[in-house]
Order: C-alpha cells, then structure tokens, then sequence
C-alpha cells in the first residue's frame, strides 16, 4: 500500500509541475495504473492474510485499472494532439507529424 500511495503522491506532483498536457498525462496515466493497482493489490494482500478470503472484487479492480488507465490516456493524449494542443517548446521531436504528413499523402495520391 505505500508503494501504491508514493506512485499517487508522485503522480500528483508530476500533474502540478510538468509543463504541458501531454506530460501531465503520462504522470496522470501512471499514477492512476500504479498508485490504484499497488493500493489494491495491498487490499488483497491484507484480506487474504487476515480472513484467508480470496475477493474476486479486488481482483476484477485491479484487472481493470491495469487494462483501461493506460487506454484512456493513450487515447486522451491522441485527442489532444489531434485537436491541436502545442507541445512544449522544449520537446525533442515530434514523431506524429512526421506521420499524420504521410497518412495525408497517400490519401491525396
């Protein structure tokens, strides 16, 4: 659990101190995959130590918070990018240009 707690503590200082949307949403996407997951996972560990009860609601948790965080802030950041939220000046290369260029190419050809 205070694994769990340092990626959520972590992640919100990331949110606060990083300098555009898409770095904030990477801190966003892993504190919420790790911060939550580790938490749960520590839920799960104390109920089966303590009662011995294996809780299929805690593992359908975890499962979900390790399948859709990440999803949703892949697909939260391609819509910011796709809405034409800059980056930072500072950011190395921007791969998706190169690509979204090509894809309009072959679409005008």
């Amino acid at each position: 659990m205070l694994l769990g707690t340092f990626f959520v503590i972590s992640g919100s200082i990331g949110v606060i101190r990083f300098p555009d949307v898409y770095t904030r949403l990477h801190a966003a996407s892993k504190a919420a995959t790790l911060g939550v997951a580790g938490i749960l996972i520590g839920a799960f560990i104390f109920m089966y130590v303590e009662t011995g009860n294996v809780s299929g609601k805690l593992l359908l948790g975890i499962f979900f918070i390790l399948l859709t965080a990440p999803v949703a802030g892949h697909m939260i950041g391609k819509a910011a990018y796709k809405s034409d939220v800059p980056l930072w000046e500072k950011s190395g290369y921007d791969e998706w240009k190169d690509h979204i260029q090509k894809e309009q190419q072959k679409e005008n050809s």
